[in-house]
């Protein structure tokens, strides 16, 4: 027998349970420490259900999950976070949809493992075993055509064959015990052009490229993200050439057959291989190069052995360093071993229980360089669950963004723990993350020095009381000329102090309610402790946006997004996932268009100093714009607002020659569609005090999207420009070469 092959099994099994008797209802794929994926159907079955109900079950269902590997055995309960119904198609033995995830109450046993995908293809030999996990359930098969985004299974007629209760469970290759698609069902007698005879053994799977592009279609890309997968080129072993690189590094590591035998067996326990029988020769230089180029942690995972006895040989130290400097440059190969990975995942999940805006705060901080990974990018709040994905995300980018020729730079995972760990509140956790930089950063050969000056800087940002965050502005960018579609979203923060900072944000075109989350998470994160949280937005726009309903934007809602943190209370808490506010009720938004005041922002400012105490009331149709500019230079040459009344014709030309004359502020009824509307305002008393009209304007909006969109109420609009608060210029995205 070789070395590194893979064990005849999985190391562990994954159940979900009926209600009913406790048995398996079929079987589940951990994806991550915190998420499942299994069949609906076999929620359906859970639940005592029909298998092809399309009905979604309650988030607040409480499902029992089951783990067994080797002698150990555990069961946690989960709570439905994705549901793709089962979709039948007409005149095909094969569905559509069928697909569930799962959020774990509490993270997968230590001794479970994630799978690993690869892609399907016709004529893959793959294995299944029941949900119940016992050894001799196992179930071969063979990949066959593809149909419809499902591929078939034909069995041989011995052993035993996939049936009931291997539904929703990973279909393993088994010449690597990689993972390629889900089972899902048997094709069935009676089935156009079939005979009981020919689906004796013939069944069908979801296929992991299905998976994975039903997922993303449904809005989970970043449980997608989160899976490990078997990266291009592995399929078909490492290049020969960067194998013959490794070898001599590796001869002056390990060139004595005892030392390189005991190296190894360590790393084929971590990498959950059959250890050779006893007097097995040790394994060719050539065969180690090809694991640690194949097995994504192998390389991290022996040079972790390996770094302590080589600290004080520094030539072999240097031949440590040059490994993994040529792992470095393999796109497949991981920051982290298999020990530093799991550590690492603990600790930064207990920084998200203690206080789940930290990390991200920390991540805005220590890699302000970088292009943020999408879980990052998107939320100022994590869950447990999130914090694979940040992990793996980060491991992509293992010189924090900042090349070095001079010696080894500070990974961006190691800076973000160390940034973490100077803001944490919890010492014992924060003893535990520095402890962990301190070994990594001594396995990679980074200068103590490099991560001394990381650690001064974290100290510095945690010490640091920053100004507090006043206002929010976001620029939005249409996306083609539909004024409702999606736009792309620049964020900023003005402080206390006058400073503005800009926010990391996707460089996708967004959907409103995403930039409504957008917003109020960047709000939520950058809260100052012991200060009011902004209240303040500005939306700068284009002249063809100035009538989008901005402010009856979603921003969903903290409970909904704490949901995953408090799955214990589940079970007393009501369903509160459909929780929101609208942008405009949540905090005082208003509008702003440079484009139409560029070339009169001096006199923008002249008006505010003017400081006129009446306000121009624009209610009269015969009013033009002819007789607009008149007003505006003569007998209201100081007025600072405006308010105009009217149809949504007159409105259009009346309101850019308002801005264009330096008007800095502007109210109207966006939903007015005659001069009689005007009196909708009155309750907002557009004349009164003007610096509390944006205080007024969000009461009157929380009032009218309190009570539902469908009452014939106004709907506000404001044009506020403050002089005092300078915009930063847009971003200019240039074609790809």
């Amino acid at each position: 027998m070789g070395w590194f092959n893979r064990r005849s099994a999985p190391g562990s099994h994954t159940a979900l349970l009926r209600g009913s008797d406790s048995k398996a209802a079929g079987a589940a794929v951990l994806l991550s420490s915190a998420r499942i994926l299994t069949c609906a159907h076999v929620v359906n079955d859970a639940l005592g259900r029909e298998p092809l109900s399309t009905e979604q079950p309650g988030t607040d269902l409480a499902f029992a999950v089951s783990f067994r590997g080797g002698d150990a055995a555990a069961g946690v309960t989960a709570r439905l976070s994705l549901w793709l119904p089962p979709q039948k198609r007409s005149g095909s033995p094969v569905w559509g949809g069928d697909l569930a995830v799962l959020e774990l109450d509490e993270p997968a046993p230590d001794w479970t493992r994630p799978v690993v995908w690869r892609d399907m293809v016709e004529g893959m030999e793959l294995r299944a075993w029941h949900g119940g996990g016992a050894a001799i359930t196992y179930a071969d098969t063979v990949a066959g055509p593809q149909d419809a985004g499902c591929r078939y299974l034909d069995g041989a007629l011995t052993g035993a064959a996939i049936g009931p209760g291997y539904s929703g469970g990973p279909l393993w290759v088994r010449s690597d015990f990689t993972v390629a698609g889900l089972a899902v069902a048997q094709v069935m007698t009676g089935a156009p052009a079939l005979r009981a005879q020919d689906t004796v053994r013939r069944g069908w799977a979801v296929p992991w490229q299905t998976v994975r592009e039903e997922m993303t279609r449904a809005g989970a890309g970043d449980v997608v993200a989160e899976c490990q997968v078997v990266r291009r080129g592995h399929t078909s072993g490492p290049c020969e050439t960067s194998v013959q690189a490794m070898v001599p590094v590796l001869r002056t590591l390990l060139d004595d057959p005892a030392r390189r035998t005991d190296h190894c067996r360590e790393l084929l326990y971590a990498l959950g291989c059959d250890a050779p029988a006893g007097g097995t020769q040790a394994p060719t230089l050539d065969e180690l190069a090809t694991a640690l180029l194949v097995e994504d942690r192998a390389l991290a995972t022996l040079s972790e052995s390996l770094a302590p006895a080589v600290r004080h040989d520094p030539r072999q130290r240097r031949a440590l360093s040059d490994l993994l400097a040529l792992g470095r440059i393999e796109d497949h190969v991981r920051l982290l071993s298999f020990a530093e990975h799991r550590r690492l995942v603990a600790a930064l999940r207990r920084s998200v229980d203690a206080d789940p805006g930290l990390i991200a705060r920390a991540a805005r901080e220590a890699l302000r360089f970088m292009s943020l990974p999408t879980v990052l990018s998107h939320a100022s709040r994590l869950t447990v669950a999130d914090v694979d994905a940040v992990v793996l995300g980060l491991e992509d980018y293992p010189d924090g963004g900042l090349a070095s020729t001079q010696s080894i730079p500070v990974p961006a995972l190691l800076r973000l723990a160390e940034f973490t760990a100077a803001a944490t509140a919890d010492s014992a956790n924060r003893t535990d993350l520095r402890a962990w930089c301190d070994r990594v950063a001594g396995r990679l050969g980074i200068s103590p020095s490099a991560l001394a000056e990381r650690r001064a800087d974290a100290e510095a940002w945690a010490a640091h009381q920053p100004s507090p965050v006043t206002r929010i502005g976001t620029r939005l960018t249409a996306e083609g000329t539909e004024p409702a579609g999606r736009f792309r979203c620049e964020i900023w923060l003005w402080h206390r102090d006058g400073t503005r900072v800009g926010v990391t944000t996707p460089k996708d075109f967004l959907l409103p309610e995403e930039i409504g989350r957008l917003i109020r998470r960047t709000a939520e994160g950058s809260r100052v402790p012991g200060e009011p949280p902004p209240s303040q937005v500005d939306v700068v726009v284009g002249p063809a946006q100035l009538e989008i309903d901005v402010d009856g934007w979603e921003t969903g809602s903290e409970l909904a997004d704490a949901l995953p943190d408090l799955a214990a209370l589940r079970d007393v808490l009501p369903d509160v996932s459909g929780l929101s506010m609208a942008l405009g009720s949540r905090y005082q938004v208003a509008l702003r268009c440079p484009e139409l005041v560029v070339r009169t922002h001096g006199e923008v400012r002249r008006r505010w100093a003017a400081d006129a105490p009446h306000s121009l009331v624009v209610g009269d149709p015969s009013v033009d714009i002819q007789h607009l500019y008149e007003l505006l230079n003569s007998a209201h040459r100081d007025t600072v607002r405006v308010v105009l009344h009217g149809p949504p014709q007159q409105r259009s030309r009346l309101l850019p020659v308002c801005l264009a004359m330096g008007v800095p502020v502007v109210l109207w009824d966006r939903a007015a569609v005659s001069h009689e509307d005007a009196s909708r305002l009155e309750e907002l008393d557009p004349t009164g005090p003007l610096d509390k009209l944006p205080e007024r304007l969000q009461n009157f909006r929380t009032t009218v999207y309190g009570t539902g969109a469908d009452l014939p109420a106004a709907r506000p609009a404001l044009v506020w420009h403050d002089a005092e608060l300078s915009l930063p210029g847009p971003l200019h995205f240039a074609d790809p070469l």
